[in-house]
């Protein structure tokens, strides 16, 4: 057998061998990733509230945004939009996802001008306004993780994650990089800033698209609730110690 010969069967060799090797060491690979922690759980149902829509519309069961825009939903509308821009628009297509924007009775003809304000001309099918009193504005909000009240006007810029067993999901754990590598103390991070363009893209989207690979997960039955963050965080503590 002549050179050429070898050659071409050595290079048909790895052509051949090459891929399914790489294929075998996938097999058995395992999709390893921190969950979005609990941070807190019990969130208060959607009690003794109307729709825009007449529809009945509850957190139990659903991935919700959850946003409060107070008495004037119209001088929130570039946190709408933030809303609708970078999370609306990317999440819509996901099962059982829903925003829900929490707004004081009495707002309904606003909130019709703020709708026609972020709609685009596309479906919010997935996109509720609820109306309720202050009593049960405030029940709703004080069930949540937050850093501080509500304004007076029942409004906030931070926005909540609530999964589909009414558990608020956040990080217990949000120091940069440069901060882990100098061991600062541990801050986590309850809500997000809808003002703030950079804290929706580059953290909640984040979060969010982690949130949706846990269901997908849990629904291949692949998911392993043991690697958490918190983990990290016990580590660190205990080296802190």
């Amino acid at each position: 057998m002549n050179k050429t010969k070898v050659k071409r069967y050595l290079v048909l060799g790895i052509l051949f061998f090459l891929p399914v090797t790489f294929l075998l060491m996938l097999l058995p690979a395992k999709h390893n990733y921190n969950p979005l922690e609990i941070i807190n759980q019990n969130v208060s149902e959607l009690k003794g509230f109307s729709s825009d829509t007449d529809e009945n519309v509850s957190l139990k069961n659903h991935i919700t945004v959850l946003a409060f825009l107070g008495n004037q939903p119209m001088s929130n509308a570039i946190a709408a939009s933030n809303l609708k821009e970078l999370v609306y628009d990317k999440f819509k297509g996901f099962k059982r996802f829903q925003i829900v924007v929490v707004v004081p009775k009495g707002t309904e003809k606003e909130v019709e001008l703020l709708k026609k304000e972020i709609n685009s001309y596309e479906d919010l099918k997935f996109w509720h306004f609820i109306f309720g009193d202050e009593n049960n504005i405030q029940a709703v909000y004080s069930s949540l993780e937050s850093e501080s009240p509500l304004k007076e006007d029942l409004s906030t810029n931070q926005v909540f994650i609530i999964d589909n067993e009414l558990n608020q999901r956040g990080r217990t754990d949000d120091r940069s990089d440069n901060e882990l590598a100098m061991k600062s103390p541990v801050y986590g991070l309850n809500s997000y800033n809808c003002i703030e363009v950079a804290e929706i893209k580059n953290k909640m989207s984040e979060d969010m698209r982690v949130l949706f690979t846990e269901y997908r997960e849990k629904r291949k039955g692949n998911f392993d609730s043991s690697t958490r963050r918190a983990n990290d965080l016990k580590g660190d503590n205990e080296q802190q110690d």
